[in-house]
């Protein structure tokens, strides 16, 4: 199994996603892993961490996924591995439980969200986004 972490999904991964049968609420689960230092466009905030400035995210992420009638369902820090083997284990895991494929959308479109989404951009190395379903 190959694993690449990516910070934005390529087009075809977009069209992909968005494109599938919107089948009501799903959970993604976001795999993420940090950069050493933070890396804003723009320069700024270089003293910051890429835990610290992916936190300034995940604090104004939480008023965009209740916007669109999602809720943060968990969020923790990675701490170990008992099966399996990856080159770099992840720093964090987060689940967020979204209402359809369409509130995601809306939620990535919005003013607010693209407003932090440079925090997002600027802590990230890399994640994995699962989108998963209950079973039954």
């Amino acid at each position: 199994m190959k694993v690449v972490n990516a910070v934005t999904p390529a087009p075809e991964q977009l069209e992909a996603f968005f494109g599938a049968a919107d089948e009501g609420p799903f959970v993604m689960v976001n795999l993420l892993k940090f950069r050493e230092k933070a890396a804003y466009a723009d320069g700024t905030d270089a003293h910051l961490s890429g835990r610290e400035a992916y936190q300034r995210y995940a604090a104004g992420v939480q008023a965009c996924i209740r916007a669109v009638g999602g809720k943060a369902v968990f969020a923790g820090n990675v701490t170990g591995l008992l099966l399996g083997e990856v080159e770099e284990n992840w720093d964090m895991v987060a689940l967020v439980e979204y209402p359809s494929l369409e509130s995601i959308r809306n939620m990535f479109m919005s003013p607010e969200y693209q407003a932090i989404e440079k925090h997002r951009n600027a802590g990230l190395a890399g994640q994995l986004n699962i989108r998963t379903r209950a079973l039954g």
